[in-house]
Order: structure tokens, then sequence, then C-alpha cells
């Protein structure tokens, strides 16, 4: 199965939007919602879930945290969360 960029992505902010301000969300959340709940569905999409918040990041659309920190997203390990910039 093979998903768009832009689908993921899409995924990604719609899943947001539906947090409250400053909640995150889990990369298997969206991977979930794409692909299903069984691993064979979701697991092949956590790594073009990764491509895609590492672009939204670069983008300014969102924050890529791990313990509750932002990373850098061209270098960073491990669980992660995505969030919503916050308001200026």
């Amino acid at each position: 199965m093979s998903i768009e960029p832009e689908a993921i992505e899409s995924a990604i902010l719609d899943l947001l939007a539906q947090r409250e301000a400053g909640l995150t969300i889990s990369p298997m959340d969206v991977a979930r919602r794409l692909g299903g709940d069984h691993p064979d569905g979701w697991g092949p999409l956590m790594q073009p879930v990764r491509r895609a918040a590492v672009k939204l990041m670069k983008d300014g659309r969102l924050v890529i945290t791990r313990k509750g920190r932002p990373v850098d997203p061209d270098d960073f390990r491990g669980v992660y969360r995505l969030v919503l910039p916050a308001a200026p």
C-alpha cells in the first residue's frame, strides 16, 4: 500500500487540529488512521509519517518533540511526538 506524502501531511494536520492547543499526537496515531489497526497496515507507514513530519516542521507547520522539547528535524532518534506550534 502506497500513500501519497500529501495525504500523510493532511492526516497529521487533521489529527493535530482535533487536539486542544498544546496537546501532542503520536506518529503511530497517524499511521493507524491511514493504515488501520493491524501492524501490517500501519507499521510500514511509520517512516513515511516521520518524513512528512520533518517536512512539516521545516515548513513551520508543526513541531516534533522528544521528552517535551523540540528536536532538530535533521537529527533526532527514539520516541517523538507531534504538536502544532504555539501561537505567536
